[in-house]
């Protein structure tokens, strides 16, 4: 009696590189998630403050503005940046002093995919945390939204984790894993604050609110409250373009330090 036997088609460069990534991808996240440390702290910060401060602002208006709603983009970005900034700035940073790079870079995995991997772990707590924020402020904010509202807040919400990943890429290259986290501190609350994503950027004095547009996370805000008809004057190509430009400037300055590291290797 013969047996016949079925050969099944061998997966193709593309699928085993697309299952590669995948996979990275997933222990990143993992890994993150499994990492007491950084998951609760980056997504219960800006949960817990919103909950403190755009709570308690649930009845309140300025004019057609709902502050709740007005906090609840202000705070989805200061939770998705922080999510970027340590995720990458730390995680990678980390990485590259304890040489695990290195290994990743000696293996068959495309380096990329550990580029990936990060990016895609930050984004993806930087929609838990967008989508947390949402169902609190829906649930007890008094918070009304359309799924098109939501769809475009976890839109920006992804364009702004690639973003503040390449500025995490940058400060993981520049500074050294013990004093990564106080660098991202010192970076990350001041721009935060003067940005407007804790306190409307109206109540503050006109000094301060002349430095925001200076500021990476003001644009980044500028286009999240867009998604509400809440944003300022300024257009929004220009709120686009200049964090298109600041990303492109990371990466560039990134690339470039990356080599002159390859080179004195």
């Amino acid at each position: 009696m013969s047996t016949s036997t079925i050969a099944l088609p061998a997966p193709t460069n593309s699928a085993r590189t697309a299952r590669i990534y995948g996979k990275e991808a997933k222990y990143e996240f993992v890994k993150l998630l499994r990492t007491r440390t950084f998951s609760l702290a980056t997504i219960g910060f800006p949960v817990m403050f919103y909950i403190i401060f755009g709570l308690a602002n649930r009845h309140a208006f300025d004019g057609s503005v709902h502050m709740a709603k007005y906090m609840l983009a202000g705070y989805a970005c200061f939770g998705l940046i922080g999510a970027a900034l340590f995720g990458i700035g730390v995680g990678l940073s980390s990485d590259l002093a304890a040489g695990w790079l290195e290994l990743k870079r000696a293996s068959p995995m495309p380096v990329a995919a550990y580029l990936f991997a990060k990016c895609a772990s930050a984004a993806a707590f930087g929609l838990i945390i967008v989508s947390i924020l949402t169902t609190i402020g829906i649930s007890f904010g008094d918070v009304h939204l359309t799924l098109t509202e939501i769809a475009k807040m976890l839109g920006v919400t992804l364009a702004g984790s690639i973003s503040f990943a390449s500025m995490g890429l940058l400060i993981a290259l520049l500074v050294p894993a013990n004093a990564a986290p106080g660098i991202i501190n010192l970076i990350y609350l001041p721009m935060s604050f003067l940005s407007g994503l804790w306190v409307p950027i109206k109540f503050m004095p006109h000094w301060l609110q002349g430095i925001a547009p200076l500021l990476p996370t003001y644009h980044l805000s500028q286009i999240m409250l867009s998604v509400f008809h809440y944003n300022d004057t300024m257009s929004l190509t220009t709120h686009w373009n200049a964090l298109i430009g600041f990303t492109l400037l990371m990466l560039g300055f990134s690339r470039l330090i990356f080599h002159r590291k390859e080179q004195n290797a």
